[in-house]
């Protein structure tokens, strides 16, 4: 199939399916065309003649939508590898002080699965993009859970990378590029594109995991825990993970306060050297305490495992006194990769998330985790 072809279908889902979605706020019709027409005669000159992405092109025709009106800026490797960026998805509007939400062109931005629930944010309408069948691929940023929430509560693959192993326009640090995506395999499609890296050869199976509910702080309800746990006892009985009991349960200090402290302006990145102050020191403190439980953790196992949100989607009025970060933002502090993993549905209908958190430098490795375990239950 011709990557014009692709595309003019991706284009088509789009229109018809985002007047009551509102996951983008422009869609790039006449542009996405041009670029697929270009790939096309790249296509045709080197023989391949159709999508399917051999060669200089892995990517060839793949639609993706891209995290808000500058995500074009971050999608360079994507566009060489040759995907197609049909349009920019929704991201909190405005004014409000919290992320849980996107602002489409034609309103806010629904949960595809319950329209009155947010789908998450900030990748708001990447989620619903992905999660509709309207993108295949969407880009991401997660400064706090940013990837991994929506991913969560919209049903899809979400991966937060390494902080630092690719390019971030974050001087905090605190946020790293990610991916929204229907499968493993395609996020593993997306990780080679960006990261040049080859792609990753099976693990070893059973990967040793360990369980934290709560990583001793979080307050979790029990319907998000209930449900990832399910979802990782799936994942023994398919013999992708083994649970082991480590010497310690994973008791974190409560990232929240630094978090936010190392967010201020004067924070300033890992590395520096900013004003002191007593926010700031007790932060550093948090981070270097948390860094060394974490590795103790990792010496065990090379995986933690965890819900991804410690509540269901909330209504549009906004998430209350909760942090939907709370099982998230421990990752953005310390940097290591994490990913969500789809974990079934609540009652209410909407979707959770099982997360996994590795060692630093190894998101191929969740990848991979993550492509045997959707192998092992289509099998």
């Amino acid at each position: 199939m011709r990557a014009v072809d692709v595309v003019a279908a991706a284009l088509e889902r789009i229109d018809r399916a985002d007047r009551e979605l509102c996951a983008f706020v422009e869609v790039w019709h006449e542009e996405a065309l041009r670029r697929a027409a270009r790939v096309d005669a790249l296509l045709d000159a080197d023989g391949a003649g159709a999508t399917g992405g051999g060669g200089a092109l892995p990517l060839a025709g793949v639609p993706v939508a891209v995290k808000g009106r500058h995500g074009l800026r971050a999608a360079g490797p994507l566009l060489a590898a040759g995907a197609v960026a049909v349009g920019a998805t929704s991201v909190p509007g405005p004014g409000t002080p919290w992320r849980t939400w996107g602002l489409g062109a034609g309103g806010r931005t629904v949960n595809p699965w319950r329209p009155d629930r947010t789908p998450g944010g900030s990748s708001a309408g990447a989620a619903v993009a992905v999660a509709a069948g309207l993108v295949p691929l969407a880009t991401g940023g997660d400064g706090a859970g940013s990837v991994r929430i929506p991913a969560a509560w919209c049903g899809v693959l979400g991966l937060k990378t390494t902080n630092g192993r690719l390019p971030s326009a974050d001087r905090t640090g605190l946020a790293a590029p990610g991916v929204l995506a229907r499968s493993a395999a395609d996020a593993a499609a997306w990780w080679r594109a960006v990261s040049g890296e080859p792609a990753a050869s099976r693990p070893p199976l059973p990967v040793a995991a360990v369980w934290s509910p709560d990583l001793g702080f979080a307050e979790p309800d029990p319907e998000p825990v209930a449900l990832a746990r399910a979802m990782a006892e799936r994942l023994v009985a398919t013999g992708v993970v083994r649970l082991v009991r480590p010497r310690e349960p994973v008791r974190l200090r409560d990232p929240g306060p630094a978090w936010l402290a190392l967010r201020t302006p004067g924070a300033g990145p890992p590395g520096s050297t900013p004003e002191p102050g007593p926010g700031l020191a007790a932060a550093h403190r948090v981070r270097a305490e948390n860094d060394r439980r974490l590795a103790g953790s990792f010496a065990e196992a090379p995986l933690l495992l965890t819900p991804t949100a410690p509540t269901a989607p909330h209504g549009h009025e906004g998430p209350g006194d909760r942090y939907s970060t709370s099982l998230t933002w421990a990752f953005n502090l310390s940097g290591h990769p994490a990913l969500s993993l789809p974990a079934g549905f609540g009652r209410d209908g909407c979707p959770a998330g099982l997360q996994l958190v590795a060692p630093h430098g190894q998101d191929a490795l969740l990848l991979a985790v993550a492509r045997e375990a959707e192998a092992r239950r289509e099998g």
